[in-house]
């Protein structure tokens, strides 16, 4: 929806995964590898190629920071659609419709 910043929450998920067999560095078993699980929850709205764009960006600042391959990481988006998402005791329809 133009105009509707939803909010982002990107979390990572505590519980990690074994994701490949390859001799880890951090203290894993040898031959295990952690794989970083993130969940985004958001507003719907947004296109499936800014959501794609917004999962390459995260992927690559997962690589970079925490040294991890890209295959090894997994990214999920719950979307929720906007009158079941409020903020300010407001839905995001409900405060859509109070800017127009």
């Amino acid at each position: 929806m133009p105009g509707l910043v939803p909010g982002i929450a990107v979390l990572f998920d505590g519980g990690d995964v074994i994701a490949r067999k390859k001799a880890g560095h951090d203290g894993n078993k040898k031959g295990e590898e952690k794989m970083p699980e993130i969940t985004i929850s958001m507003a719907a709205g947004r296109t499936d190629d800014q959501k794609a764009g917004m999962m390459r960006d995260i992927t690559q600042a997962l690589v970079k920071n925490l040294g991890v391959d890209a295959d090894a990481v997994v990214i999920q988006i719950n979307e929720a659609p906007l009158a079941h998402k409020m903020k300010g005791g407001k839905t995001f329809v409900e405060r859509a419709a109070a800017k127009k």
